[in-house]
């Protein structure tokens, strides 16, 4: 009996210790953040006086502003020729990227060669506009693919530096899918040093911009391509998404990306990659469209048939979903408070659907469970690891000083992975086990309150686009993203509207697993009530 309640004061004791570290080390991160603030916000100024102060070039062609959707049955109806759109695109591309500097290598004349075979072939009338609708639906259509996506032939080394330019020797899964389903590779965009960055910049093809704000982050690591797609030189494209990396740059810019169920789409063929059994619980490919309408479309030609099979096909009636909602600040005790206008948009789409609003406590731990999870991982390419490219290990301490001395071909988050791995593998492997335990517990919460035909709304992030390299006193709030990659929950991006400040404010649309279709409903019922995609400062809206 007396050895039991030891036990048990022992084990309140420990839990009690253990609160108050996390709340130490919560606090100890805000503050940290703060201090850091102090010099990132003076930087990020000074570095964007250079920036032009331009606007960029409105959109006079109005095939740039029809659905993807509407746009393929054109083509397979011989309304407009995919030449006229894949013209339309490249004509675009040129005028808008010497402001966004979103492109790394284009195709633009294979893309047009490819084009003309296609019209060619919907002339000779060999299958029915039905059956094109069925093997072909991406027919004629220009797709743009994030550089870290092998698309054989085209540059593909993940924003680092080569001695010698690597190229793709293969297409990736899902590129071959695109092509299968008739979609023409137009380019592929910029990102971040092997992806590990919420900023798109890198030593090779430099820094992306945001086309609402050239002096602002479009956000990362998709950042390129969501720069194309908001600007009107993409429609559609494919990027990839481990910690938000699809979401924030949708949101920054203003359109929707979609994190789906892992494994619907194959993460192969992406760099960086590890060949874990578990890789794909955390990473995947993620779709990006301009439009709601356009993302079912994307997502059903690029899911995997040896994967995850998505209900895609399911009519779903809105009015049957259970909406539920949180619009609390910092749920982590480290993230800043949302802004008023975000609060105020998560407030009005909660109101629309009449959400429930719920607090869900292991949220807070977003943070820490993402952090042990990913950073954990193994054989995941860094400047550090070797990888399967042969290049040579590069050493911690010799690199860091060298990225301090200006002497790095790295960036710094490429840098910093190193020393942040080996603080998670310092730490005691019962607080990982903990983490674990949590992160499994919020799954299954999760999977309690949403059922099959439930969808949790959720900030993306708490501010809309800040100035370039400002991410590195916020990387404590892409919690609010990372946390959905730690569980394999399926969430998309939605664009809401714009802040007092003309930037776009998205939210997160969360469903279980394999209830893709719910988030993707719940993004075209917002999109028809809110508005949608606003073209950049500059840009005319046509008739869609």
């Amino acid at each position: 009996m007396f050895s039991s309640f030891v036990c048990i004061a022992i084990d309140f004791i420990v839990d009690f210790i253990e609160e108050i570290m996390n709340y130490v080390t919560r606090r100890f991160l805000r503050c940290a953040m703060v201090v850091f603030s102090w010099f990132v916000v003076p930087y990020s100024r000074v570095t964007t006086l250079w920036v032009p102060r331009k606007r960029l070039p409105p959109m006079t062609n109005p095939l740039l502003e029809i659905r993807a959707v509407k746009l393929a049955h054109m083509i397979r109806t011989r309304q407009v020729t995919s030449e006229e759109v894949v013209q339309a695109y490249i004509e675009r591309c040129k005028e808008v990227n010497p402001l966004v500097n979103a492109i790394v290598e284009d195709r633009f004349e294979l893309a047009l060669e490819e084009a003309r075979q296609i019209d060619t072939d919907i002339a000779k009338g060999t299958r029915t506009v039905e059956e094109m609708e069925r093997d072909t639906p991406l027919l004629g259509l220009p797709v743009t693919v994030k550089e870290s996506i092998a698309v054989k032939g085209m540059i593909n080394q993940g924003g680092r530096v080569f001695k010698q330019r690597r190229v793709a020797q293969y297409d990736a899964p899902c590129v071959v899918l695109v092509k299968k389903h008739g979609g023409i590779i137009l380019l592929v965009s910029n990102t971040p040093e092997l992806c590990m960055c919420w900023e798109t910049y890198n030593n090779v093809s430099g820094q992306t911009r945001n086309p609402y704000d050239l002096t602002r982050t479009p956000g990362g690591s998709s950042g390129g391509e969501a720069a194309l797609i908001s600007c009107g030189a993409s429609l559609i494209g494919l990027s990839s998404d481990i910690a938000g990396s699809a979401r924030l740059p949708a949101m920054f810019t203003g359109i929707y990306g979609h994190k789906p169920t892992p494994y619907a789409i194959s993460p192969k063929g992406h760099i960086p990659a590890s060949n874990v059994e578990y890789w794909g619980d955390f990473f995947t490919i993620a779709p990006m469209t301009r439009y709601a309408s356009d993302l079912p479309l994307l997502l059903k030609c690029v899911n995997d048939p040896n994967g995850r099979k998505l209900l895609l096909d399911k009519e779903v009636d809105i009015s049957t979903i259970k909406f539920f909602y949180m619009n609390n600040d910092g749920p982590s005790g480290t993230t800043r408070r949302l802004s008023k206008d975000i609060k105020c948009t998560i407030d009005d789409v909660a109101s629309y659907f009449n959400a429930s609003k719920v607090k869900i406590n292991g949220l807070k731990w977003a943070l820490e469970i993402s952090m042990s999870a990913m950073l954990r991982i193994k054989n995941v390419e860094t400047i550090y690891y070797e990888g399967e490219d042969g290049e040579p290990r590069k050493h911690m301490g010799k690199e860091t000083l060298k990225y301090f001395l200006g002497m790095s071909d790295s960036i710094f988050p490429s840098v910093l992975v190193g020393p942040l791995q080996q603080v998670m593998h310092w730490l005691p492997e019962s607080r990982h086990r903990k983490l674990a335990n949590i992160a499994e517990n919020l799954k299954h919460q999760f999977q309690e309150l949403l059922g099959t035909n439930g969808v949790f709304l959720y900030p993306t992030f708490p501010t809309t686009a800040h100035r370039h390299y400002q991410i590195y006193h916020k990387l404590v709030d892409t919690g609010y993203m990372m946390v959905f990659n730690t569980i394999g929950l399926p969430v998309t991006n939605c664009m809401v509207r714009l802040d007092r400040h003309k930037l776009p404010i998205g939210i997160q649309v969360v469903a279980n697993p394999g209830q893709d279709h719910l988030a993707l409903a719940v993004a075209q019922a917002i999109e028809a009530q809110f508005g949608g995609w606003v073209p950049p400062p500059s840009s005319e809206r046509t008739n869609k």
